[in-house]
């Protein structure tokens, strides 16, 4: 018999789980000379785990987006992000453009994606959702439903391209503003760029007390 429990995506108004909101996050927890990293689109085991190498060298945490294909794939990578302290981001399962989307089919990517997740990792706590393209549509409000705080950012630096990492670190360097969510990747492609530009940037900006927190809990 089917079941008649509700779900979020099927059951009258979709609401937000308690400490969550369907509001969009874009700032870092502290005030003043502070940001967060997040990264997209892995795990992408040469280019994560050289990545995860730096920020355990240079003492941050940050915040990863994965991809359910990815996490999949490469169950173990998630093992050790999640053993460094990072804090885990869905981003769907196959990274589609969710933009005009039903609440229903929503909900079962985000849902899926998390099942991919916690298989790599039992109990795994999924803090946000990251729409990909930033294409939001109705993801907002069904990602709080499932218990995920949205979130969106202030600097995205074009690292898909990707431009070469002097040029990164000159848009991560230029860019940064304070309380900025920055968007990054670590997978999707070659990332070296990218690990290369972190491994370069973190030392400058610490030189300038700026902090590196997780992003806020909620808009």
């Amino acid at each position: 018999m089917p079941s008649t429990t509700p779900t979020p995506a099927t059951a009258g108004p979709v609401r937000p789980r308690p400490g969550v909101n369907a509001g969009i996050v874009d700032r870092a927890r502290s005030g003043g000379r502070a940001a967060s990293l997040t990264f997209d689109d892995g795990p992408n085991p040469a280019d994560t785990l050289r990545l995860l190498d730096v920020l355990r060298r240079h003492r941050v945490a940050a915040v990863f987006c994965l991809w359910g294909e990815h996490v999949d794939a490469h169950p173990g990578v998630v093992r050790r992000i999640v053993a460094d302290g990072h804090t885990l981001c869905n981003h769907g399962m196959r990274h589609d453009d969710m933009g005009a989307w039903p609440p229903e089919r929503i909900a079962a990517d985000l849902a899926e994606t998390n099942e991919a997740i916690r298989r790599a990792v039992p109990h795994a706590r999924v803090r946000y959702f990251r729409a990909p393209y930033g294409a939001w549509g109705r993801t907002p409000a069904v990602a709080a439903a499932l218990g995920m705080q949205p979130l969106g950012w202030r600097l995205s630096v074009g690292d898909w391209e990707p431009p070469g990492t002097d040029e990164l670190v000159r848009r991560l360097l230029d860019g940064i503003t304070p309380g900025a969510v920055v968007l990054l990747h670590d997978g999707g492609g070659d990332r070296s760029q990218t690990v290369e530009a972190v491994d370069r940037v973190v030392p400058v900006l610490r030189a300038q007390r700026w902090r590196f927190t997780l992003p806020r809990k909620h808009a």
